[in-house]
């Protein structure tokens, strides 16, 4: 029995997109899923995400990992899904749905700009790792890594794989692991900051992360970035933007971009 998919791209961010609003698709088969997003036995993405009816909302959004596992809030996916909805009609321009993290208020620009408001989020708290570390939770678990400007090697040459594995599998972290995130400090704080993130889940490092340029653009607030910061991921540009609270916190949290249909295709059940 072949499935019906979507493909969207988010600056890289890559996924496969299911209309489920019949709700045939098997949520428990995480093996189906890993199988799908496998990048040479299957449709290949960094994630798999189901457009499904919900009740008091526009629709929700059920999002799995590439490992074939249900997964905390993915911002990229939030605004490729909201795209998604525009293309099948279910919205106009704007959308309030339901993620793994609670509601979402999102609006699609004239330009195919998707702003996605994100959740309210603590002040950023030093990490164990070390003295330019911090930690964030933006719907997802963010560890935040600020490269030294006279640190070698410079962000392009830095080993995200194996830095950001290591800080992922840290027992600081257990049982659930973290994403990473490497940062380059500009000299010009309004100029982007240069990102490059390791996402649990994938298990490897991908073109681009939408909870964890969220999560940079706040600590980077702390080194002065004002809002909205402009983010550079290797799959392209991301602008956040905020208001901090007297007490650190940050709230209004608003996450923009493009969200790019890719193609659209069947595909025959494929093997564990």
């Amino acid at each position: 029995m072949s499935l019906i998919f979507h493909k969207y791209q988010g600056t890289g961010n890559d996924f496969i997109i299911i209309d489920d609003r019949a709700e045939q698709f098997d949520t428990a088969d995480h093996a189906r899923v890993a199988a799908l997003c496998h990048r040479r036995f299957g449709i290949g993405a960094d994630g798999l995400m189901l457009l499904r009816n919900k009740e008091g909302y526009d629709f929700e959004m059920v999002y799995f990992n590439a490992d074939g596992h249900p997964s905390s809030m993915c911002g990229n996916g939030g605004r490729c899904l909201v795209a998604f909805a525009k293309y099948l009609g279910v919205i106009e321009s704007t959308a309030t749905f339901l993620a793994v993290d609670g509601p979402h208020d999102a609006r699609v620009e004239a330009d195919g700009t998707v702003r996605l408001k994100m959740i309210d989020v603590a002040a950023p708290q030093l990490a164990d790792i070390g003295e330019e570390d911090v930690f964030l939770h933006t719907g997802s678990p963010h560890h935040i890594h600020f490269l030294d400007p006279e640190e070698s090697p410079s962000l392009a040459d830095f080993n995200v794989f194996a830095a950001g594995h290591d800080i992922r599998y840290d027992q600081a972290y257990d049982p659930a692991g973290t994403n990473v995130n490497f940062v380059e400090v500009p000299a010009d704080p309004t100029h982007p900051w240069p990102v490059r993130t390791y996402e649990r889940g994938v298990e490897d490092e991908t073109y681009s992360c939408g909870t964890g340029v969220t999560a940079v653009a706040l600590a980077a607030s702390q080194r002065g970035a004002a809002s909205p910061v402009r983010l550079s991921t290797p799959g392209g540009l991301l602008e956040v933007s905020f208001e901090q609270q007297p007490n650190g916190s940050f709230t209004n949290v608003w996450l923009s971009g493009p969200a790019v249909r890719v193609f659209e295709g069947s595909i025959a059940d494929v093997a564990e």
